[in-house]
């Protein structure tokens, strides 16, 4: 069955392992908006965290008018950033750790379909130890990106 001319609801992308610190950002991003998402308080959008961008992703985002990826920064804009992605040809040498670009670029190449528009939410971090916990600075950060998310999604 074909997905010809079906849109899809918005898709919030996360990516971040949840026993690195603050690297666990994008995934507890996934998880308050789920809890938005039982209580009525959000709109349809279907919300996917990984522990990496994988070319696989490049199928998730198929026929979508939106997508926004989110992941930890451990430089960088605090609390958050929030910027355009555009696709981008990946110079690595492996599909895995990939960019958001370049998984819009392998969606070009793979569907022959003009990605959606797509944005990157990166939230500062700070410690990215394995087996630490969340650091108090990271989860502030955590709460203003998630407040603005939740206002985008919401006029989206």
């Amino acid at each position: 069955m074909s997905n010809a001319g079906k849109v899809k609801p918005l898709l919030v992308l996360a990516c971040g392992n949840p026993s690195r610190g603050d690297d666990a950002l994008g995934p507890l991003l996934i998880e308050r908006l789920e809890e938005c998402q039982r209580a009525g308080e959000l709109g349809q959008v279907d919300l996917l965290a990984d522990y990496q961008l994988q070319i696989e992703h490049a199928l998730d985002m198929q026929t979508r008018k939106l997508v926004v990826f989110v992941d930890a920064a451990a430089a960088g804009p605090e609390p958050f950033s929030f910027e355009t992605v555009q696709p981008e040809k990946d110079a690595g040498y492996t599909t895995h750790a990939m960019t958001p670009g370049a998984v819009l670029r392998v969606l070009e190449q793979v569907a022959h379909e003009d990605p959606p528009a797509a944005r990157l939410l990166t939230i500062r971090g700070y410690g990215f130890d394995l087996g630490s916990s969340l650091s108090e600075e990271a989860r502030e950060n955590l709460e203003k990106a998630c407040e603005h998310l939740i206002r985008l999604l919401r006029s989206a």
